[in-house]
C-alpha cells in the first residue's frame, strides 16, 4: 500500500508546531515538498513513496494553518516572510541548514519562489509546478490589480473578506467544495459568483480517475476539523507580502529551476501567463531556469493526475544536483 511506511512527527519552527510526513533514510537528499490550496502533506503522497525508493529522504509538511499544522487566527501572521521562516526553520531541523532540493505546487510554490529569492543559499534546485515566478509590479498592489483585470469575482477577491467566504462553504461542507476544486478542469478564470459560488449540482461532479472517494475522506476529515481559514489567510497577506517586498522589486531568482505545467491548468491560462513563461520574461527573471514542460490534457493537481510522469521528470532533473 502506498501510504505504508510514511512516518509523522511534529517539529517547533518559527513559533508554531508544524506537522511533516517523511519516508526515507537519514543519509538520503533531502527533498522538500510544499503543498497548496486546498490541500495537505497528502497532495504528497504518491511523491514521498517514489522518492523514498529512489534514494532520497522526502519530506512534506503541513504548511501553516493546515491540517495538522498551527494556523495562527490573523492573517497578518501569513506573509511571504513568516511563512519562508517557517520553512527556513524546518531546513535547519531537516538538516542543520543543508541546501534542499525543493519542489512545491501552487501556494507551495508562491512560497518557494520567494524562498529562492530571499535564501538561495538553502536550494540546490527547485521543481517548481503549475506556478511560475511572479515579479513584483513597483506600482499596483496584487489584489487591486485582480479586481481591476479580473473582477471582482475573481477567486482571489472573493477570498479577501475574512469570514465571508468560510460562511459560504459551510453551506456545502467541506467535501462537497474540494472535490469541486479537484475535480475542476476549467481552463477559465476561476470565478466565485455571489449566489451558488461552487455550483448548484456539486452531487453530479463526478471524480476524476485520480482521485479515490478514501483521498477525498481524507482531505474533507481534516478540512472539516481546521476549517479554511488557515489557507485562506495566503491570499488575504497578498498585499501585505507586496508591501513587505519592496527591497526585492527587480530582484532575480539564482536558483536551478525546472518548470512544469498543464496545458488546461487555470493558472497557465490566465491572461498574461503562458506570454510571460515563453515570452522571455521568465528566463530573464530566473536565469538558471533550464526547462519548461507542459503536458498535454493535464490540469492543475498535476502531482496527483500524472504522478509517473512527474516523478520521473523532476528526478531526471534532480540527478545532477543529488550527488
Amino acid at each position: 500500500m502506498e501510504m505504508d511506511g510514511i512516518e509523522h512527527r511534529t517539529v517547533s519552527v518559527n513559533g508554531i508546531n508544524m506537522h511533516l510526513a517523511e519516508k526515507g533514510g537519514e543519509g538520503g537528499p533531502v527533498v522538500l515538498f510544499l503543498h497548496g490550496f486546498p490541500e495537505l502533506w497528502y497532495t504528497w503522497r504518491h511523491q514521498l513513496t517514489a522518492f523514498a525508493a529512489l534514494g532520497y529522504r522526502a519530506v512534506a509538511p503541513d504548511l501553516r494553518g493546515y491540517g495538522d499544522s498551527d494556523a495562527p487566527a490573523d492573517a497578518s501572521s501569513y506573509s511571504c516572510l513568516h511563512v519562508v521562516g517557517d520553512i527556513v526553520a524546518l531546513i535547519e531541523t531537516l538538516g542543520g541548514g543543508a541546501p534542499v532540493l525543493l519542489v512545491a505546487h501552487d501556494w507551495g510554490a508562491m512560497i518557494a519562489w520567494y524562498l529562492c529569492l530571499f535564501r538561495p543559499d538553502l536550494v540546490k534546485a527547485f521543481a517548481a509546478l503549475t506556478v511560475p515566478f511572479r515579479p513584483r509590479h513597483p506600482k499596483m498592489k496584487p489584489v487591486e490589480g485582480m479586481r481591476a483585470f479580473f473582477g471582482e469575482d475573481y477567486y482571489m477577491c472573493r477570498f479577501q473578506e475574512p469570514g465571508k467566504i468560510e460562511s459560504e462553504i459551510a453551506e456545502y461542507g467541506a467535501e462537497k467544495v474540494i472535490k469541486k476544486i479537484l475535480a475542476d478542469r476549467s481552463p477559465g478564470l476561476p470565478r466565485l459568483p455571489k449566489e451558488n459560488p461552487f455550483g448548484s449540482k456539486t452531487d453530479d461532479i463526478k471524480l476524476p480517475p485520480w482521485l479515490s472517494q478514501q483521498d477525498l475522506n481524507f482531505y474533507a476529515q481534516k478540512y472539516d476539523k481546521k476549517g479554511f481559514t488557515g489557507g485562506l489567510n495566503y491570499y488575504r497577506a497578498l498585499d501585505l507580502n507586496w508591501e513587505l517586498t519592496a527591497a526585492w522589486t527587480g530582484a532575480k531568482v539564482k536558483v536551478p529551476v525546472k518548470f512544469i505545467v498543464g496545458d488546461v491548468d487555470m493558472v497557465y491560462n490566465t491572461p498574461g501567463v503562458k506570454e510571460y513563461v515563453h515570452g522571455g520574461g521568465f528566463k530573464n527573471d530566473v536565469p538558471l531556469l533550464e526547462e519548461c514542460i507542459v503536458m498535454e490534457n493535464t490540469g492543475h493537481f498535476i502531482n496527483q493526475e500524472r504522478p509517473h510522469e512527474i516523478n520521473a521528470s523532476i528526478h531526471d532533473f534532480f540527478a545532477k544536483f543529488s550527488a
